[in-house]
């Protein structure tokens, strides 16, 4: 490991002070900075700062999968280095138009984001947190809350922010003389996870950190992979933490009394029932009131006990592990990742380190391009793709997945071999094909609706690895279902079986958010969420250039509904992935089947439990069964009448280890939504 610790172990103490000489002036930071984007071990893009006297200038751009952000920013500081004047302009990942400006003048804050202007009397400047920018900001902020009691300030538009000290650690120096000092900080309270950055003995930027994105000093790429292994290690040490401080393992039975169960077989709820958990199974479903021996008693007051649910479209990471459970999704469908992070994770799941869904992997296959995305494997010939699934295979995955960048003419081989190996095949429709070709190839399933919609309103040369496979979607309005195009679309998906895995949630997201607003599918949990998480749900993902392009979105979103609707009246199986992370946001895809695409509670419900387990082979889960596995969550409420009771959920036992929302959910600065049932031990 090129990284060399200095400091043995995670300093991650509340009171911890970062630093005690005093922070340096900014006249010490004069100069140009240079930074790689990487994602995946390849550089994607760059940052650049440049500081002149008190004023920063940022430019910040980089594209995977054929789409990322392009910003530029212009920070003023006053002599005490707290932003006085910030402006953002530019675009976000998915074409949004930046439009950011924040000022202070004498005790008079004023800002404007996407989500409006507001405004503040302070005593003195304090910090501002901005929506868009680069991870640049986390140093100026660092430098002011290395002084501040508790290392911990005010912060606007609302809330506070925290700096804690990780580590110090060492790397050569990219001169290739001695080595660089540096040291490794935290920063939380603007999101629900911190974020991980890096500075040298200078206070200066040296790097950003996560699982997937890392940015660092030119020079320094080689350190990528040991900065990545870093950010894991993190995040694993807060989520681990979390698990040993909340996951309930009893050594002793279980009875969650006086329940009714969703029974999938039937859509209906049984009487009043207890049901007993015994370690990681369920070993009894007995009478309302019974009773035994040197048991944990959970008392279900009347509610509604449901199966787990499954997220069939999701790209797992530890930061949305936990809140998958406290949201009752037992069981993920990984769509695609880093093989080697998600592997690591999996381990720590099943080994009950962490908290996490039971994930089922799809092996992902993607074409070497401009336009690639970095994850899985990528090919450049179809032997190359042929060798993939090769590999997935002797890895235990239970199908593969193939992405935009793929050549279109290799999918019959691939799935194939595939097929002949007993994997299951999945994707996207590579560019310059359609969905047509991508049946007749032989997929299973169909990923997101609208890379089967493209295919009946673009030409043959446009290209779908960039932003134009979203955008495009503007010409669904045209569209005629009945026309022979469409059908003969819908009669290949009924002839070969072809499951449909639309993300209908993802794409009330992209067409019908708006800045400003906040977005339809967070409507019923944006006021639980801390402060700069309700201010990100007020944000468009899309450039809504004028009232024109708003009623073709709009209208767009509602020919997809239509097309889904023609599906499901079609026999066609619906598979209920979100793309968006699932947890809340999936309890919003089964939302929108009941409002939108004619499923009842009970159906979609069994849909997301019951039916998913069955399609995976999955004969332990599904429903609460004795002899089944302990997965299964608890509502006061009774979602056969109203889908939203799956909303406020109580408890959740994810194989025999029990959780409580409402104990959890405020170590990430959310409201609870329901009380934390009795327990007697």
């Amino acid at each position: 490991m090129k990284l060399r610790l200095i400091l043995a172990g995670l300093i991650i103490l509340a009171g911890y002070s970062c630093k005690t000489e005093p922070t340096s002036s900014l006249a010490d930071y004069q100069g140009e900075e240079n930074y790689s984007v990487i994602m995946g071990e390849a550089k994607v893009g760059y940052l650049k700062a440049e500081t002149s006297g008190d004023t920063i200038n940022i430019d910040y751009d980089y594209k995977n999968n054929g789409r990322g952000p392009t910003m530029k920013e212009t920070i003023v500081l006053n002599a005490e280095g707290y932003p006085i004047s910030w402006e953002v302009t530019g675009n976000t990942t998915f074409g949004n138009a930046i439009n950011e400006q924040f000022s202070l003048e004498g005790n008079e804050a004023s800002w404007t984001d996407a989500t409006g202007s507001g405004n503040a009397s302070v005593d003195a400047a304090q910090l501002y947190v901005n929506q868009f920018g680069s991870p640049y900001s986390a140093v100026l902020a660092a430098r002011l809350l290395m002084d501040a009691p508790d290392n911990t300030l005010p912060v606007l538009p609302a809330g506070n922010l925290t700096l804690t000290k990780m580590e110090d650690l060492t790397v050569p120096s990219s001169t290739g003389e001695g080595e660089l000092a540096l040291t490794t900080y935290a920063l939380s309270g603007a999101e629900m996870n911190p974020s991980y950055f890096i500075m040298d003995d200078s206070d200066r930027f040296f790097a950003y950190i996560s699982p997937r994105y890392i940015v660092v000093r030119d020079g320094y790429e080689a350190e990528e992979k040991d900065l990545r292994q870093l950010a894991e290690n993190y995040s694993a040490e807060r989520y681990e933490k979390l698990q040993k401080e909340y996951a309930n393992n009893y050594d002793k039975k279980v009875r969650i009394k006086n329940v009714k169960v969703f029974d999938p077989k039937n859509l209906s709820l049984t009487e009043a029932v207890s049901v007993v958990v015994e370690g990681e199974k369920i070993t009894a479903i007995e009478a309302a009131d019974a009773t035994g021996e040197d048991e944990v008693i959970i008392e279900g007051n009347g509610g509604t006990l449901v199966p787990g649910l499954y997220e069939m479209h999701a790209h797992t990471g530890d930061n949305g592990a936990l809140l998958n459970i406290l949201a009752g999704v037992t069981s993920f469908r990984d769509m695609g990742n880093n093989n080697e992070v998600l592997s690591k994770l999996i381990e720590k799941i099943e080994s009950g380190v962490l908290a996490g869904p039971r994930v089922t992997r799809m092996g992902f296959i993607e074409g070497k391009s401009e336009y690639n995305a970095n994850n899985g494997i990528l090919v450049a010939s179809e032997e190359e793709a042929l060798a993939a699934v090769d590999k997935y295979d002797s890895l235990g995955f239970y199908g593969v997945k193939l992405y935009n960048s793929m050549n279109g003419d290799w999918a019959p081989a691939i799935v194939k071999k595939a097929h002949d190996q007993g994997l299951f095949v999945a994707g996207h429709v590579p560019a310059f094909s359609n969905a047509n070709a991508m049946l007749r190839a032989g997929f299973d399933e169909m990923t997101h609706i609208n890379q089967t919609m493209l295919g009946w309103v673009l030409e043959p040369d446009e290209d779908t690895r960039t932003l134009l496979r979203l955008t495009a979607m503007k010409r669904f309005p045209g569209l005629d279902l009945n026309s022979d195009k469409v059908q003969e679309t819908m009669d290949l998906f009924v002839a070969n079986e072809t499951a449909m895995d639309p993300t209908l949630a993802i794409h009330e997201r992209l067409m019908l958010s708006r800045n400003g607003k906040v977005t339809l599918g967070a409507l019923d949990y944006v006021d639980n969420m801390p402060p700069n998480e309700q201010r990100s749900l007020k944000v468009a993902l899309a450039q809504i250039a004028n009232d024109e392009e708003d009623k073709a979105y709009r209208e767009a979103y509602d020919k997809i509904v239509e097309t889904l609707k023609m599906m499901k009246d079609k026999g066609i199986l619906i598979v209920p992935g979100t793309d968006l992370g699932g947890a809340f946001n999936l309890h919003r895809e089964l939302e929108l089947y009941t409002e939108q695409l004619g499923y009842t509670p009970a159906e979609v419900l069994k849909l997301a439990s019951y039916d998913m387990a069955e399609y995976l082979g999955h004969d332990s889960l599904g429903s609460i069964e004795e002899g089944k596995l302990a997965d299964f969550f608890l509502v006061p409420g009774n979602p056969v009448e109203d889908i939203k009771a799956i909303k406020t959920i109580s408890m959740v036992s994810r194989g025999g280890t029990f959780y409580f929302p409402s104990e959890v959910y405020p170590a990430f600065g959310i409201t609870p939504f329901t009380e934390k049932p009795e327990v007697k031990e």
